[in-house]
């Protein structure tokens, strides 16, 4: 169940409780595609820097280990030793990024294995059915996530696969959910919002998966190459078209800055690699902006790498050290760098909540977004 607490103009400050548990929101999906973070970040890491949901990739998941693997270990949850809830994308996001290696049809999308090049066939029903396998919190609907830029016309063809795709993966989720031996019965569907930059097309859209009463709305499609202005003119426009008593999600987006000025506009959740990526290539997220840690002025700094965080790496080591180790590709220098980097981001949402429970969310923004300038 879904339940709005507050909200302080359109930011809302909400929770979801689900069979897994409760999710705070507005909350920052930690991404552990495989099952685990990069990095050599534990569940038991996850837990100590108060990671509230896990993200996983179906598709990954589906060519390694095999979700069957996954199924007869107990689901993700059990196979990953993590008691919280989790979100699985539906492998529509691989429409996308392996081009090269797709064809998408009617039925489906066929792939080529990124790994050792073999066939891959999925639809919505399958896209359900490895998800049911991995008996994750929350499925993704199957859906294509359409290149920017793109013509009008293939938008629209797209956007209408993507529909009749949505009323199949609902079809095929309740179908799973009454069945014995399906692991979690109660696995939430959440529908995805398409459209490009297109907002006639992305505000009929929202129109129409509205009317089918599912568990949670993301907005897909965005930071594929639009402006940043450009997305958040999108969210704006479409929000209104959502389910206000629904969760919405803002899919693989995005920067601090991003996700406050998301925030602001309505959405719940929110999910990307940056910290964990761009922490195994040494920039580090601050209260003061992204500092890189390669930088020679960190060589002899006896500082944390931020002053004003209680991460658990802030509270024993050095920049100087951390540095040392990344330039000595010592795997406890990545270890590091992705812990702060979701402490950080983790914190960040803390305080997000914290400002919109107040009524004091712009101002906290307009300081958040100063002070994250300050390095530069």
């Amino acid at each position: 169940m879904y339940k709005v607490l507050c909200k302080d103009g359109m930011a809302k400050r909400a929770r979801l409780e689900t069979v897994h548990g409760t999710v705070e929101t507005p909350v920052f999906m930690n991404v552990g595609t495989i099952g685990a973070i990069k990095g050599a970040v534990s569940t038991r890491d996850l837990e100590e820097i108060h990671t509230q949901i896990m993200l996983c990739n179906t598709y990954h998941l589906h060519v390694r280990p095999g979700d069957d693997v996954v199924y007869d270990m107990g689901g993700i949850r059990k196979f990953a030793v993590w008691d919280k809830p989790v979100l699985t994308d539906s492998g529509g996001f691989q429409v996308f990024s392996l081009a090269g290696l797709r064809k998408i049809k009617e039925e489906g999308v066929y792939f080529n294995s990124h790994i050792d090049g073999h066939r891959i066939f999925m639809g919505p029903e399958e896209s359900m059915r490895i998800q049911s396998h991995l008996a994750s919190t929350i499925a993704m609907a199957f859906d294509e996530c359409p290149p920017h830029p793109a013509t009008r016309k293939y938008m629209q063809d797209s956007v209408d696969r993507t529909t009749r795709w949505l009323e199949r993966c609902q079809k095929e989720m309740k179908r799973l959910n009454s069945l014995e031996e399906t692991l979690n019965p109660n696995q939430l569907l959440f529908g995805i919002d398409q459209g490009g930059t297109f907002q006639d097309i992305r505000i009929e859209h929202a129109k129409r998966i509205s009317e089918m009463d599912l568990d949670g709305y993301a907005l897909g499609g965005l930071a594929v190459g639009e402006t940043h202005e450009e997305m958040y003119d999108v969210i704006e426009k479409t929000m209104d078209y959502l389910p206000q008593d629904k969760p919405t999600y803002l899919m693989g987006v995005g920067t601090p800055q991003n996700i406050l000025e998301s925030v602001e506009r309505g959405v719940d959740f929110f999910d990307c690699v940056y910290p964990a990526r761009n922490g195994r290539h040494g920039h580090a997220y601050t209260n003061h902006g992204k500092m890189n840690l390669f930088n020679a002025r960190y060589e002899r700094d006896d500082r944390p790498l931020d002053e004003d965080c209680g991460c658990p790496v802030c509270r024993r080591y050095s920049r100087a050290y951390i540095r040392h180790l990344l330039k000595a590709k010592e795997m406890l220098g990545l270890r590091c760098m992705v812990t702060h980097n979701l402490w950080f981001y983790n914190h960040l949402m803390e305080e997000i909540r914290e400002a919109i429970e107040k009524g004091c969310f712009q101002e906290y923004k307009k300081k958040k977004l100063e002070s994250m300038e300050e390095l530069k």
